[in-house]
């Protein structure tokens, strides 16, 4: 059997799906991922993926990009191709499968199941309802199993073993603060960003500041005199070797927490409320979770604070960031 699981969102989200492409995985022959451009670099640190089909999809995303005809019909003779028998899509709970499932079934598969509250008339195969509240990796797994594949592990995230970054990091233990986020309303403002490194660092620790390589100029000014910044050198998987070999990890709602959690290390959140920490924490590790989860913006899922002063992070200290790393080092 030739499986298809579709994740067409982000670093994170991918990584959250893990537990249940591994669960396809077991049973089927192959298993395809069809994600979004952002999502590709964890896809690829999945194990379980055989082939990973990336396309910018027109309904997901922060700049979703116009709906092409050609694009659209190229992406469906793709899938044609490969011979895909039964296909899984997982979405978040406020987003519709429906899109995802027309085109796999012009492109012949013949069995789908997905999370739906929309009627899916003949695009679905197996129409789920979610748990209320349910974590995302909770969910993905809970299809799973209803699709027919059942959780064959701890239905913890995962990823293929990183690289050793030693020569990044140089010896002796260390804790990472990654000071981005995907969108400004899930992101600790810089100037509590270099406090925590500083206070950090005065605590006793050694601390590595992370970031992509638009990210540069953030990492320099967090890290200071205090802290190693490798902003803009690493990719993925040297990111996961780098959150593997850390005793904590600091960081808001975004991809590396996933990460950190996917390769067994404890995060400090520093969750904004505007998604729900019941279903996007980090899950399967030791996490303290920091910020005020009943701030006004609190589902919203704004991207950019509408709150002056961004009040739900920012009321957060450096010293609430020593004590949580310390609390999960298990440190007096």
């Amino acid at each position: 059997m030739k499986a298809l699981v579709s994740r067409l969102d982000n670093v994170g989200d991918v990584l959250l799906a893990g537990p249940a492409v591994r669960a396809v995985a077991a049973r089927a022959d192959t298993v395809t991922l069809l994600c979004g451009p952002r999502g590709a670099p964890a896809a690829r640190l999945l194990p379980g993926v055989d082939e990973v089909l990336v396309w910018d999809a027109p309904w997901t995303g922060f700049q979703p990009p116009p709906v092409d005809r050609k694009e659209v019909e190229h992406l469906v003779d793709t899938i044609e191709g490969l011979g895909i028998g039964t296909a899984l899509i997982l979405t978040s709970f406020h987003q519709s499968p429906l899109p995802t499932a027309l085109l796999l079934r012009l492109a012949g598969v013949g069995f789908i199941a997905a999370d739906s509250a929309d009627y899916p008339g003949a695009l679905l195969d197996v129409r789920h309802q979610r748990a209320p509240h349910a974590h995302e990796v909770e969910a993905a797994l809970d299809l799973a199993e209803a699709a027919g594949f059942p959780c064959p592990d701890d239905g913890r995230p995962r990823i293929l073993p990183p690289p050793d970054t030693s020569a990044l990091t140089g010896d002796g233990p260390y804790v990472v603060l990654h000071p981005g986020a995907s969108v400004p309303a899930r992101a600790w403002s810089p100037e509590r960003c270099a406090a925590a490194v500083r206070e950090l660092a005065a605590a006793g620790h050694r601390v590595v500041v992370t970031g992509g390589s638009g990210e540069r100029v953030l990492t320099s000014y967090v890290a200071g005199e205090h802290g190693l910044d490798l902003g803009g050198r690493t990719g993925a998987a040297e990111l996961a070797g780098v959150l593997a070999g850390a005793a904590a990890v600091v960081t808001g709602n975004t991809g590396p927490a996933h990460l950190a959690a996917a390769v067994g290390t404890p995060v400090v959140s520093l969750f904004a409320p505007v998604v729900p920490a019941e279903r996007w924490r980090p899950y399967g590790v030791p996490y303290v979770l920091l910020g005020d989860q009943d701030a006004p913006c609190a589902g919203s899922r704004a991207r950019t604070c509408p709150v002056p002063g961004h009040p739900c992070l920012d009321t957060v200290t450096a010293h609430d960031v020593v004590a949580a790393v310390d609390k999960l080092l298990g440190d007096p």
